[in-house]
């Protein structure tokens, strides 16, 4: 195993190793900028539970791939710069696939 695999693996590429992290986090770029993102609307349109859901927006954000920002009692999810280039090469790769 190559030292580069084992510390991207300590930075939190091992959380996309399975589906629902990487539609998670595709959720995060799909619709227009004006429609805010929030955990549970997250839940539903990755079709995980909410539960499932919250733990994996917090594995993200350890590893500064998402942002939470508190709207009154919202709780409001936002790609950061890391998560948005992460989201781009995910999206490159899965049209690899599918050429």
């Amino acid at each position: 195993m190559s030292s580069v695999w084992t510390t991207a693996k300590l930075k939190g590429s091992k959380i996309f190793l399975r589906e629902k992290p990487i539609e998670l986090l595709l959720c995060l770029t799909r619709g227009t900028n004006l429609r805010e993102k929030y955990p549970s609307m997250l839940a539903k349109d990755s079709k995980c539970t909410y539960s499932h859901t919250v733990h994996l927006l917090q594995r993200m954000e350890k590893v500064e791939l998402v942002k939470f920002e508190k709207k009154g009692r919202l709780k409001i999810v936002t790609l950061s710069k890391k998560g948005q280039d992460v989201a781009d090469l995910l999206e490159s790769l899965a049209k690899t696939f599918t050429k």
